[in-house]
């Protein structure tokens, strides 16, 4: 199973990245699949949940096929390291960012044929922050039931879904501990926030108060996506 390493930046403590180093630097990175650079919306694009003033204000997504190629990138002073000290961040420290990785579940929209190749697009990133009092039972329900509404938002573009992973990393980050996350992609803000505000939406809403019980917060998270091939490797 794919799995995705989750760095997510600190709320004021993250500097700007340079994507084209990042992504160029990546391309040294062996099993390194994709990149996706999500950086924070402004605009509050979501009617039903209000708007967070701790967004992250940028989150890295890197995909790799299996978890030993992953952990190898995340050796201490190694590729994912060189990779964000290409990026202009040779300076960031130990508080940038929190980590995580995750295993994928990619779900495909049956409404769009074709997603197509976009350098960009548009991302809403949910944390489920959990503990749930019966995880097998709470992730059965929402794989039962929250995908197949998902998969009915108007011009959706890709679905994902990611469970924990215990892994070992050399990176400096805290690790981040969300029993689950998932993210909605569309072509741009005005796409996300018509799916948003869309019946399916309240399907959606009323399936989520219908989860069996778990606690945490349930953070949602409106961001711009940036896309780039890497070299195949």
């Amino acid at each position: 199973m794919e799995v995705c390493l989750f760095l997510i930046g600190a709320h004021g403590r993250t500097s700007s990245l340079d994507i084209p180093a990042l992504r160029h630097a990546a391309n040294a990175i062996d099993g390194l699949r994709r990149l996706i650079v999500h950086e924070s919306i402004e605009a509050h694009v979501d009617p039903r949940i209000a708007a967070n003033p701790d967004s992250p204000p940028c989150v890295l997504q890197w995909y790799f096929d299996d978890l030993t190629a992953l952990e190898a990138a995340l050796r201490p002073a190694g590729a994912v390291q060189d990779a964000l000290y290409a990026a202009s961040l040779a300076t960031v420290d130990a508080h940038a960012f929190s980590q995580q990785v995750m295993a994928v579940r990619a779900l495909a929209p049956p409404q769009i044929v074709s997603a197509g190749d976009a350098a960009q697009r548009c991302t809403c990133l949910v944390a489920y922050e959990g503990p749930a009092e019966d995880f097998s039972a709470w992730l059965t329900h929402y794989l039962d039931h929250h995908p197949p509404l998902m998969l009915q938002l108007p011009a959706l573009r890709e679905l994902e879904i990611y469970t924990r992973v215990d892994s070992r990393s050399g990176l400096p980050f805290a690790q981040a501990n969300a029993m689950q996350r998932n993210k909605v992609v569309f072509d741009d803000p005005a796409a996300l926030a018509r799916a948003l505000a869309s019946p399916v939406r309240d399907a959606m809403r009323r399936d989520f108060h219908a989860l069996p019980a778990y606690g945490g917060a349930t953070p949602h998270y409106a961001m711009r996506s940036f896309y780039g091939n890497l070299a195949s490797h």
